[in-house]
This record gives C-alpha cells, sequence and structure tokens, in this order.
C-alpha cells in the first residue's frame, strides 16, 4: 500500500468503522471465467496439485445425495426473478444474479464440497416449513421466519438490512396475502438477525404498544457493543471473512458457507418491549403459544430458541446449522463456550424432542420428521462436545495448539454428515478456540514467551536462511510441489522482511489462490483469495458507517466514552491532567472525563466546576464528531458545539487521540 493510499486510510479512519462489522460486503461485482490463466482481479488458475485435491474430495463425499436439495426446495411457494434489492439511491444491496454462476459441476477453482453447499444456498424464495410457519431464505445472510397469528403474522429474524427485509416481507404478503406484523422476535444480538427490522416494522407502532419486540435479556446492549470497543480491528477482518473486496466468480467469493454473504444497506434497531430471561419461559403472542429456551454466551452473548407446541415445531436459532458454526469467528470476537453450547443443545432434546416434527433454523433450510430431527440436533450437540474433549485431551497430553489444530478430526459417524462439514467453522480453528477459551495465547513454551515481533523476525529468519533470494528459491521449490502451507510461511518471512520484493509478493498471492480453492469452508476461502488480492492491488478505503446511523444512535454514551480511552496515546498523554465535562442539552445527560496517567475515565455525573472546559452539545453533533463527519477544527468553532473553559486544552486533548486505520494491512508490515 503506497504511503499516500495509508495517510488517508488513516485520515479517515473510524473509531466505530466495524459496527457493522458483519455488513462489510460490496454489491455484486463481475464474475470472471475459469480458464483465463488470470482473472481481472489476478487470481491464477487452479494448479495440478489442487484440481487433485478438489477431486478427492469429490470422490470421498456422496456429493450427489440429493435429500438436502430436496429439503431446501421443500414447500416452495414464490420468489422474485430476477431478485435484485436496491436502495433508495438505486444502489445494489443484494443480488440473487451475481451468483448465477454457481450452477452444474465445481470448476476446479472451488473445493467441490463447498460449492454444494454454495448451491443449497443459492435455493431462495418463500417456503413453508409447516402449516402456519413459513420462511423467507436467499433474501440475505440469514432467513426470516414469519408465524401465522390470530390477527397478524410474527416475523422472526428481519434480516441484515431495512432494504432485504421490505424485500422478504413484500413476498410473504404477495404469496400468502397481506397482513399487519404484530410482533417480531429477534433470536439473537449479531446484526443479520436484527438490522431489517425497520423494513418490517414501524417505531412508532412498537412505542404506542401496537407492535411487541421480543428478544434475549440483555440483547440492546449485545446488539450494539460486540463491536464498538474493538470494532475497527473487527471492521477490517471481516473484509477478509466475507470476502468483501472480491469479485463474485469462481476464482474469487462464492459462499459464505452459512449463507451467501450479508446485505450491505441501511441498517436499523428498535428496543425490546418484552425480554426472554430465562429457559422454559413462556409466552402467548398473538393466539401463539411460544416456549422459549434462554441460550447465552453460546453462539452470540445473548440468544433465545423457541418451541412451538401446536405446530410440533423448534427454532434453533443459530445454535445449530446446516454447517458446523465457528467457536471463534475469524474477523475476530471472543471465544465461545463449547461445553454451554454443547449443553444448551443436549437441553433443547431434552425438553422439545419428544413433540418436535421439524426443526428450523435462523440460517439455512428445515429438518423435518422426528426421527430426522432428533439424530440432526444430537450430531449438531456432538460436534462442539467431540471438539471440546478432545481439545482437552490433548492438551491433557502435552500437545499445543498447533498440534491439537492438526490432530483432531471428527469421527467418521459426524463427519460423514454434510450439516457437520466445516463451511463456516472449521474443526481445525476450533480446536484452537478451544485451547484459547482455557489456556489463553501462551503455549507454554518459553520461546514463545517473548518473541520477536513479525517484521524483525522475519529479517533475520530471511538473513539466515541466506536472503531474500535463496528463501523465495525454496517457496518456489515449495509452490511447485504443491506444499503450499510452507511456501506461504517462507514467503510470509519474506514479505515482512522485504515488503517490496516483487517476485514474492507475487509467488505469494499465487500460493494463496491455491489455499484458497482448496478450502472447503467460505471464510477461509475469503480470507486466503482476499490476501492475495490485497498482495496485487493494495487496500481498498470505504466508510462501513454509511447506512448504520439508526443503530449508532442506540449506542449508550458510556460505550462512546469507553471507546475513546483506547485511542488515547499514551506517549502523547503521560504527564497530562485534564479534565472535561461534556452535557448533552438534548438527552439531559452530562459525562465527567478525567485524563490522568494516559488513562482517559468518564463517570455520568453532574459537572464538574474545576474542569478546564465543559463541551454543551447536541447528541446529533457528538455522532458527527465521533463518525469523523464534523472535522476537529470545524467542531470546535462549531454554534452547536459550544466551548466554556479552555478551548487549547480541549484542541490538545483531541490530538491525544489516535484515529484507527479502517484499512491498516494484514498480509503487509
Amino acid at each position: 500500500m503506497s504511503g499516500a493510499t495509508a495517510g488517508a486510510m488513516r485520515r479517515r479512519g473510524l473509531w466505530l468503522a466495524a459496527l457493522l462489522a458483519a455488513a462489510a460486503c460490496d454489491g455484486p461485482r463481475r464474475p470472471s471465467g475459469d480458464g483465463a490463466a488470470a482473472d481481472a482481479e489476478g487470481h491464477v488458475r487452479a494448479s495440478a496439485t489442487t484440481v487433485r485435491a478438489n477431486a478427492a474430495v469429490a470422490a470421498a463425499l456422496p456429493l450427489d445425495d440429493p435429500a438436502a436439495f430436496a429439503d431446501a426446495r421443500r414447500g416452495f411457494i414464490a420468489t422474485d426473478d430476477p431478485l435484485v434489492v436496491t436502495d433508495a439511491a438505486g444502489r445494489v444491496v443484494w443480488s440473487r444474479p451475481a451468483y448465477d454462476f454457481v450452477a452444474g459441476e465445481a470448476p476446479p477453482s472451488v473445493n467441490p464440497s463447498l460449492w454444494r453447499q454454495a448451491m443449497l444456498n443459492g435455493i431462495t424464495g418463500l417456503f413453508e416449513v409447516t402449516p402456519g410457519v413459513h420462511q423467507v431464505r436467499g433474501y440475505d445472510l440469514s432467513n426470516m421466519s414469519v408465524i401465522e397469528g390470530e390477527t397478524g403474522r410474527i416475523v422472526v429474524d428481519p434480516l441484515t438490512t431495512v432494504e432485504t427485509a421490505r424485500a422478504a416481507l413484500a413476498l410473504v404478503n404477495r404469496a400468502l396475502g397481506e397482513r399487519p406484523v404484530v410482533a417480531v422476535i429477534l433470536t439473537h444480538s449479531h446484526i443479520d438477525h436484527f438490522g431489517g427490522i425497520a423494513g418490517v416494522v414501524r417505531a412508532e407502532d412498537v412505542r404506542a404498544g401496537r407492535v411487541r419486540v421480543v428478544a434475549p435479556a440483555d440483547f440492546l446492549e449485545e446488539a450494539v457493543s460486540e463491536n464498538v470497543l474493538a470494532g475497527t480491528v473487527m471492521g477490517r477482518r471481516a473484509m477478509y471473512m466475507f470476502g468483501s473486496d472480491l469479485a463474485r466468480s469462481p476464482r474469487g467469493h462464492v459462499d459464505s458457507g452459512l449463507g451467501r454473504a450479508p446485505a450491505l444497506g441501511t441498517t436499523s434497531i428498535i428496543a425490546p418491549t418484552h425480554h426472554v430471561s430465562r429457559t422454559g419461559q413462556r409466552m402467548r403472542i398473538d393466539g401463539v403459544d411460544f416456549v422459549f429456551q434462554f441460550v447465552p454466551q453460546s453462539e452470540a452473548p445473548t440468544e433465545l430458541t423457541f418451541h412451538l407446541p401446536a405446530r410440533r415445531a423448534f427454532c434453533g436459532a443459530e445454535i445449530v446449522s446446516q454447517t458446523m458454526h465457528n467457536l471463534y469467528t475469524l474477523r475476530g470476537a471472543k471465544v465461545r463456550d463449547a461445553r454451554l453450547w454443547a449443553g444448551y443443545i443436549d437441553d433443547a432434546i431434552e425438553r422439545f424432542g419428544a413433540e418436535t416434527h421439524v426443526v428450523f433454523n435462523s440460517h439455512h433450510w428445515p429438518v423435518w420428521g422426528r426421527g430426522r430431527a432428533i439424530a440432526y440436533l444430537e450430531r449438531q450437540r456432538d460436534t462442539y462436545a467431540f471438539i471440546h474433549d478432545q481439545t482437552l485431551r490433548l492438551a491433557a497430553q502435552g500437545m499445543t495448539p498447533g498440534e491439537i489444530a492438526e490432530t483432531i478430526e471428527l469421527p467418521a459417524s459426524l463427519r460423514a454428515s454434510f450439516a457437520n462439514r466445516g463451511y463456516y467453522g472449521t474443526t481445525k480453528h476450533n480446536a484452537r478456540a478451544v485451547y484459547q477459551f482455557y489456556f489463553g495465547w501462551f503455549d507454554g513454551n518459553p520461546a514463545h514467551l517473548d518473541p520477536l515481533p513479525p517484521v524483525e523476525a522475519a529479517r533475520r529468519y530471511v538473513d539466515a536462511m541466506g536472503g531474500a533470494e535463496a528463501v523465495v528459491e525454496r517457496a518456489r521449490a515449495a509452490h511447485e510441489q504443491g506444499e503450499y502451507r510452507w511456501a506461504a510461511t517462507l514467503l510470509d518471512h519474506v514479505v515482512f522482511a522485504a515488503p517490496d520484493h516483487d517476485a514474492a509478493r507475487d509467488l505469494l498471492a499465487r500460493t494463496y489462490d491455491q489455499l484458497g480453492y482448496q478450502a472447503e469452508s467460505g471464510p477461509w476461502r475469503d480470507v486466503y483469495l482476499t490476501g492475495a488480492r490485497e498482495l496485487r492491488h493494495g487496500i481498498r478505503e470505504r466508510d462501513i458507517v454509511a447506512g448504520a446511523e439508526d443503530v449508532l444512535r442506540s449506542i449508550p454514551l458510556e460505550l462512546f466514552f469507553a471507546a475513546m480511552a483506547t485511542r488515547v496515546n499514551g506517549a502523547k498523554a503521560d504527564g497530562a491532567d485534564l479534565t472535561f465535562n461534556f452535557v448533552f442539552r438534548d438527552l439531559g445527560q452530562s459525562f465527567v472525563l478525567h485524563l490522568e496517567n494516559a488513562v482517559l475515565h468518564h463517570r455520568q455525573a453532574e459537572p464538574d466546576p474545576r474542569a478546564d472546559a465543559t463541551v454543551t452539545l447536541t447528541h446529533d453533533v457528538w455522532l458527527r464528531l465521533v463518525t469523523r463527519r464534523l472535522p476537529l477544527r470545524e467542531m470546535v468553532f462549531s454554534d452547536d458545539f459550544v466551548v466554556d473553559g479552555s478551548r487549547l486544552a480541549l484542541v490538545s486533548f483531541f490530538r491525544m487521540l489516535d484515529e484507527p486505520m479502517l484499512g491498516f494491512p494484514i498480509v503487509t508490515p
């Protein structure tokens, strides 16, 4: 990345830029064919080694088994054709035709098992799950479920964006007849399950009590907080995980395993009116009886599932899916508790299994028949339990995270089930997650306690191996032998030691291409191919906050100030002792900030009369400030930003705050 580009990224860095980490994907890009030596992005064709590896996958799995395809098509009612959703400005938010290339036999550049999953995720439209329960699938990364009540409809998980949710509800009304939405159930705190709520109900109807919004306890706090403190890093890495910069093509992004990809449009949030806080909690909504299960700290920080006794249907939310899920997500998040997760699935079997004839979830297609449903739930349960138990067993044998990841393999009874395969999470990185959950980052080896930083270590490795040219030649030989993991290790050192070494960058990009083509996991594929793209083309500049204003407004001010503390440059703030009052005149709230010992403290309190300055402002001005829509100089002299006291002290304080780089480099130093 050039110095000019890096400077632009720093200037435009947004400290809340990744609030919508999962929504960091572009609209459709022109597909590329698989026959040319290199496609439009520079991705090379599949090597002979990759062709053989993918052929071995195809030979080992019953990819032509029609059962899942029959389930994915079962109950089909209608769809939009073509399915292209745009926003008010005409910008594409969601495009089914962008994935039309996913058809027929898998090309050499895609793992055939992932290709099969992508074909299943491409079966799109409105489907009947069971009488009175329908799903719209393929209109976003997640599903929107619709339950018929006595006077209207209950919407479950209204997708990521207002635009896709509105399109999904329009399909329901066209196909099933117009009925009002009388309630919304938000199963958990990830944005692809609540961001579109304003597309199905109006906030004023919720406030007036005409519409219920049911969510798990602590939903609002968790929904807006997960990405605030660590948002920039999560957002940058989400671009890798979801292939945001990749063309939708046989050599680019194909599928996320959990669904196509998150939609990118306008997001929203509405505070719940009712909360689920315990398992067994019952609620009657518009004449429909619900029995809830409270499953926090599983797939999401707060989550619920529910059973519909009259319809013998269990909604597993996202604690079960048609893929192995993530115990650790590659975008970066707190590690999830595998033991607790498996326990929740076991509890659901015990509580609801005898009266469950269909399982439907927040992603993918349902499972019908009591016997099939129980077997499906048991295999999902045992997948997480196995990874948990075996990781601890192997750790007790003295194995490190890397050794465990290389050793552990699901038993044949589990890995033979497509619903347990690693299309999203993988056994390898989930095993590392279990190790991290219990033991942290240190594996006990003293050499790993205080290692050299990457650039210095890389320079010394390269020097010890005879210099950059010698290492590149060794890597080239490994690449030609199909030893791509070793080639990547060698070339990573060269690129960090000598970032302008064009031959190393090119060979590493071609190596990442092959690793991506072989990956069964959609996120692994996207991570490899995005790394290859970045080596070739640098980093694209973007603004993830666009369209997120409604969610930003819901963030408690305390979280904003906590995030501000993470921006304090310790060296610049060393020795400073400053106090400021922030008074939000439209909210009737005031906060006192105190900087000492290079640490920023905040508390909600009456203004401190000894403060260096008191700032009086509105919530709108604050949001413009924290999203960098209002430049510092313009802010300080704005009529909407009243300063009583030392403006100089205030300006010096803001100059102590670093601007995070939304587009920081990952595959280069």
